[in-house]
């Protein structure tokens, strides 16, 4: 028998202990009145030794509860949401209460406040207990006290355990995301954007090229797909007339897992009529300094060794330029279709070549992907423009140069981290474009659209002026609060199976 299973063992024999003596180990009787923080703001400012004793400090009696994390002599340290507390068990009778208690355990107390003859600070606060219960009996014990759950894996695989454990880092992480969302919805509510929900299941593949997962529906026989995006159905309510619209929810892609890619993500995507992507620039950059500011309280990020700099004006950089600046004739679909063959050939199947066929804008796209991205300065926020209009097929052309869209993308640190453009609306247009997503289909591109006539028959009623973005806040998160895996922001990550 492992140490782990004997220690459980004895465990279950204090529980049926307790259940003989007529006690329930798992009680739902308990009612609490103050948390280990709010006793802290009650509590006066701590005397010095001398005048320090077990009388009360104030009036009354508190009724607390937490998990108990550390045992020692008479005492017991226990945290409840906001913070730590001691417990203190005067008379025989009340230690001999702890006998069947241990670390992990949930307990109840009730009694007066007090200083600890070695307090230092109020974290030194203690309830004096007058009276006493066990919870919730822990079978499991917890990972050694000093070190914590160490096993990266097994800290996402068991989040629960992670998050008592490793409580001081990854607690503080989940909070922040939280704040982060809070502050996107008001961000947005004060804008008079609507909030809205789309549907996840979806009859058609849309508003991003991925690859999907795919269900049946039994009753009305159809297969669906957990949607890639919400853009399409946002729009339609663009069209129904909600000006301004967004949504924070989840897209699935069935694609690969690293440290940046997960296949549930969340992203908050938003429509604003009568826009255009540059109004969006601008959007985007108060947006993320408010969120900066917030979180870090400034608009200098350490990010795991490095620093990026959020002071606005953030740098606008055109693709063609990047592309051109690699040694590439971008004005020659030849040299340039030889230039990305010769790169990924060289590369010994680090890069995938472009595909066969692939016209002039997929080219420019293939080579900013897969070499022109490396190269922007990972010290600045910067939004990359001049995409090309194959490679963007929702995103309206440019009145100046038809070749090209009105679009950005966001990169930091040389990730992509959020995605806008003027919308199309020219339903003709659009329907071009969605033909020519079948037609790269067809020549073997995994990651396409699928035809979606609704959405063309929607844009035929006419959606007015509009532009549109969508920021992955699960990267956003990585960056604000320095983590260095999307797995450190989700709360349950996908995994392999154990």
């Amino acid at each position: 028998m492992s140490d782990e299973n004997r220690l459980i063992e004895v465990r279950r024999q204090k529980v049926a202990e307790l259940r003989a003596s007529g006690e329930n180990p798992y009680a739902n009787n308990w009612r609490v009145t103050h948390t280990s923080a709010e006793l802290k703001e009650l509590a006066p400012d701590i005397p010095p030794p001398e005048l320090r004793s077990e009388n009360a400090l104030t009036s009354e009696d508190y009724r607390v509860a937490g998990r108990v994390m550390a045992k020692r002599s008479a005492f017991l340290e226990i945290w409840d949401r906001e913070g730590r507390l001691q417990l203190y068990f005067k008379t025989p009778e009340q230690q001999a209460r702890l006998a069947h208690v241990e670390r992990g355990d949930f307990v109840g107390a009730q009694g007066h406040l007090f200083y600890t003859k070695r307090g230092k600070s109020k974290d030194d606060l203690a309830l004096f207990v007058h009276e006493f219960a066990l919870l919730t009996k822990s079978l499991r014990p917890l990972p050694e006290k000093w070190h914590g759950l160490q096993d990266v894996e097994l800290r996402y695989r068991q989040r629960y355990v992670d998050l008592i454990s490793n409580r001081a880092d990854v607690a503080p992480v989940f909070r922040s995301r939280a704040r982060i969302i809070s502050h996107m919805r008001s961000f947005f509510d004060q804008r008079g954007f609507l909030e809205v929900e789309t549907p996840i299941l979806q009859p058609t593949l849309g508003g991003a090229a991925a690859r999907p997962f795919q269900t049946h529906h039994n009753t009305l026989d159809v297969n669906l797909y957990l949607r890639i995006a919400p853009e399409l159905y946002l729009k339609r309510l663009v069209v129904g007339g909600f000006d301004r619209v967004y949504e924070i929810g989840h897209n699935f892609r069935n694609e690969g897992i690293d440290r940046i890619h997960n296949p549930e993500f969340t992203m908050l995507e938003f429509y604003q009529a009568y826009a255009t992507f540059q109004d969006l620039i601008e959007l985007t950059e108060e947006l993320l300094c408010q969120l900066a500011t917030l979180v870090r309280g400034g608009l200098k990020l350490p990010y795991q060794g490095s620093q990026v700099d959020f002071s606005r004006p953030w740098p606008r950089v055109s693709m063609l330029d990047i592309v051109h600046k690699l040694g590439v004739p971008i004005g020659d679909v030849e040299a340039l279709r030889a230039f990305c063959s010769q790169r990924a050939e060289g590369s010994r199947g680090e890069l995938a070549p472009p595909p066969a066929g692939a016209a002039w804008g997929e080219l420019i796209g293939w080579a900013f992907d897969n070499l022109g991205e490396r190269t922007l300065d990972p010290a600045r926020p910067t939004f990359v423009v001049d995409y090309p209009v194959e490679i963007s097929p929702l995103s309206r052309k440019r009145d100046s140069d038809p070749r090209l869209v009105d679009r950005f993308e966001l990169f930091i640190l040389g990730r992509e981290h959020a995605n806008a453009f003027s919308e199309l609306n020219d339903p003709d247009d659009q329907r071009a474009r969605f033909a020519h997503q079948l037609e790269n289909r067809a020549r073997g591109d995994a990651e396409t659209m699928d035809y979606d006539e609704d959405y063309c028959r929607a844009l035929e009623y006419g959606m007015p002026p509009t532009a549109g973005e969508g920021i992955g806040i699960d990267r956003l998160v990585m960056l604000l609060c320095d983590q260095p895996s999307i797995r450190d922001v989700v709360l349950f990550p996908q995994m392999r199976p154990e």
